[in-house]
């Protein structure tokens, strides 16, 4: 069965943010952090380079975030919220729950190449960057990873009830190894700059979980 795709652009989803008229400052510093460490990661990604961005005077950082380390905490929870929004599609009633997870990685797959492969997934590259450096920064990613496999968990579990995903596997364990293996293909995405890990991901998963 083909893995269906939703169009979604994570960069033009904020939450409730996009119901205000004018962000403050400090809420322009943290989308201008977001932008920042998605393109150039952590260490890549100076305070002016983020204050440029968000067209900010570079002393001004200082009034609102006492280090970059708290400027990148509160990046991740902002990217957070579009991750947590996209939840949405795994508890749809109109589908039943295996044809959910489908729809869930394909909308993943969908955000990816409407940014051309070139970002990859915020808290999977500080992860990849930061996590064996940085213990705040580690605690707040092992943090957002179990909410965002216990998310998928819920929906498995579903799938298992109805007896479309196979019932010899604890949902736990193949929640987070769809999680992981995503965050493995959408890094090589990065790389290749094309879609392919992500099809065989959407493929494999398919025919191994599948009752």
């Amino acid at each position: 069965m083909i893995w269906p795709e939703i169009t979604l652009d994570f960069d033009k989803m904020t939450g409730h943010i996009a119901s205000v008229a004018r962000h403050s400052l400090r809420e322009d510093i943290i989308d201008a952090a977001v932008d920042t460490f998605h393109r150039k990661g952590y260490n890549g990604a100076s305070v002016q380079d983020i204050a440029e961005v968000a067209h900010a005077p570079k002393g001004s950082f200082y009034n609102h975030f006492d280090s970059k380390e708290a400027l990148a905490i509160a990046a991740l929870e902002r990217y957070w919220e579009r991750i947590r929004s996209s939840f949405a599609v795994l508890g749809e009633p109109q589908y039943p729950p295996h044809e959910r997870l489908k729809r869930y990685f394909g909308l993943l797959t969908s955000a990816a190449r409407t940014a051309e492969f070139r970002k990859g997934c915020l808290i999977g590259n500080i992860s990849a960057e930061m996590a064996g450096e940085n213990p705040a920064l580690r605690a707040r990613l092992a943090t957002l990873l179990g909410a965002w496999t216990a998310a998928i968990e819920a929906c498995v579990k579903e799938a298992q009830a109805d007896g479309s995903v196979r019932r010899d596997l604890d949902p736990a364990s193949i929640a987070a190894f769809l999680l992981n293996s995503w965050e493995g293909a959408v890094m090589r995405a990065k790389v290749d700059r094309d879609e392919s890990a992500l099809k065989s991901f959407q493929r494999v998963a398919e025919t191994v979980f599948s009752a």
